[in-house]
């Protein structure tokens, strides 16, 4: 699944031209909402259409990962409801969830930015992009 995670990440960046997961989900019609929540962010399918929620009080880059995420679930799980609970979500506890994380990750982190710095430990590549240490692993995972 990884590899067509991939490939379905890198469709939608060359189809709208953009790695921003807010402008692809404005291209695919699928609505957010920025509100008071009571977690991270979720996912719902409701009557045919696709609904995206985040908690206002995230910081912009946690957002934008949040967000990254969440399409993930609206392109890769689409009738499936998801809610994103940081201290769950982020340990890659499920299936869905490590399939969302790896879309996030593919989305948000460059392959020329990984081959750049190749070099770097993933603990060095964490503190620099801001994400932890278990997405930047999955987001270095090769598919086997």
């Amino acid at each position: 699944m990884q590899s067509n995670i991939k490939k379905t990440v890198a469709y939608y960046k060359k189809k709208f031209h953009t790695s921003n997961p807010f402008e692809i989900s404005d291209c695919l019609g699928i609505m957010y909402q920025i509100g008071n929540i009571n977690f991270e962010g979720c996912y719902l399918f409701l009557k045919n259409h696709r609904y995206i929620f985040l908690n206002q009080n995230l910081p912009e880059h946690e957002m934008k990962l949040v967000m990254a995420h969440e399409l993930g679930h609206a392109i890769l799980h689409r009738k499936e409801n998801c809610y994103f609970i940081k201290n769950k979500t982020l340990l890659l506890n499920s299936k869905n969830e490590i399939e969302a994380n790896k879309f996030a990750m593919e989305l948000l982190i460059d392959d020329a930015f990984l081959e750049e710095n190749k070099h770097l430990t993933i603990g060095q590549l964490s503190r620099m992009l801001g994400y932890c240490e278990n997405l930047i692993a999955l987001r270095l995972k090769t598919e086997s």
